[in-house]
């Protein structure tokens, strides 16, 4: 992908700051996003190690901006608080010329000092109705968007699961994100085992990387399924590159999101984008994303058996996952894209940058 354009630093509108090294969902946001918007405004992000395709002006550069902006002051689009921080020191004490934006995922009342920084913001956007609801003042609600070109339905999964190093044949259920308790990767495993023994076409595919303090828990979810004697069927893989994982959704017949706590939870949007129905707990804004009998089911945090039921449901009736098929194709292009995302954030960009 070619080199992003990056404008003149007296021509920049907007800036969104990433300042955490490692990858994440405010990253991968920012990654998203980013070039879609700078298709409409002069925006650029501002980070460490982002992909070539993302316009970014070095963090060191920051500095070096003008005081003003074309439009007069500029908008600081802040996704944590050492981004807040960031924001107000180079508006009170480097004297640039600042409208600080924050956006919360929090399903959480927020820390005090968040709550501080928070006060002290132009404006917020909440990535749903319950995030909001965790504010102490007033937020537009804007949801997280899937990029429906790259996120879509193939017509022979076979193959692609050749291409991927997966079997070609039978049914995968996928749940993919980090290994750790609150993600319910266990439920998952149990929930398999379970299908698999109702549905013999049932395979799994759990992918996400454990960090160190989590390496324990991986093991003792492979151990599970070993005992199980389904190792054929229930797979483990690593994270893999951005780039790859649209093709590990479109290789899945139905996808699973058993937390116990999320944020927002964009995986079962990508999953339907690329018409895959999606079986959730009421956890992040999953409530707000998936419609059930209809693109999926959501079910209790913890509810094991609910969602061994759905997901056997599913697995078993060809004719009812088809129709939830192209229904959760629909409905994501229908609320859910990129560019509904990206024009919704910058009417509010706009709209401080007329406010100067």
């Amino acid at each position: 992908m070619p080199a992003a354009k990056i404008p003149a630093l007296a021509g920049i509108d907007v800036i969104a700051p990433n300042f955490k090294r490692r990858h994440s969902g405010v990253t991968s946001t920012v990654i998203r996003l980013v070039p879609v918007q700078a298709q409409h405004i002069a925006i650029v992000a501002s980070g460490p190690d982002l992909p070539q395709e993302v316009p970014n002006l070095p963090p060191a550069k920051l500095l070096s901006l003008p005081r003003r902006g074309p439009h007069g002051a500029r908008v600081w689009h802040a996704r944590r608080n050492v981004e807040m921080l960031a924001g107000l020191a180079l508006k009170y004490v480097g004297g640039k010329k600042l409208r600080l934006l924050f956006t919360s995922a929090a399903q959480r009342r927020h820390t005090g000092f968040t709550r501080w920084l928070i006060r002290r913001m132009d404006a917020v956007i909440a990535t749903s109705a319950r995030s909001a609801s965790y504010l102490e003042r007033h937020a537009t609600v804007i949801h997280h968007g899937v990029n429906c070109d790259d996120f879509k339905p193939v017509a022979n999964r076979a193959a692609l699961r050749q291409t991927l190093g997966l079997p070609e044949d039978g049914l995968f259920v996928g749940c993919f994100g980090r290994i750790r308790h609150q993600k319910g990767n266990d439920l998952f495993i149990k929930v398999m085992i379970e299908a698999c023994k109702a549905e013999p076409r049932a395979r799994a595919l759990m992918m996400g990387r454990a960090t160190e303090e989590h390496q324990s828990y991986l093991a003792e979810l492979k151990q599970e399924v070993e005992d199980a004697g389904l190792s054929d069927r229930i797979l483990f893989r690593d994270e893999v590159p951005i780039a790859q994982l649209a093709a590990h959704f479109q290789a899945l017949d139905l996808y699973v999101a058993p937390q116990r706590w999320e944020g927002f939870g964009l995986t079962p949007l990508e999953a339907m984008a690329c018409g895959v129905p999606a079986v959730a707990t009421k956890v992040g804004a999953f409530e707000e994303l998936i419609v059930p009998e209809k693109t999926g089911f959501l079910v209790e945090i913890e509810d094991m058996d609910a969602i061994t039921d759905h997901v056997i449901e599913l697995l078993s009736d060809d004719a009812k996952r088809r129709r939830f098929s192209q229904a959760s194709r629909n409905h994501v292009l229908e609320k859910f894209s990129i560019e509904a995302e990206a024009a919704a954030i910058i009417d509010v960009y706009r709209s401080l940058l007329q406010s100067d």
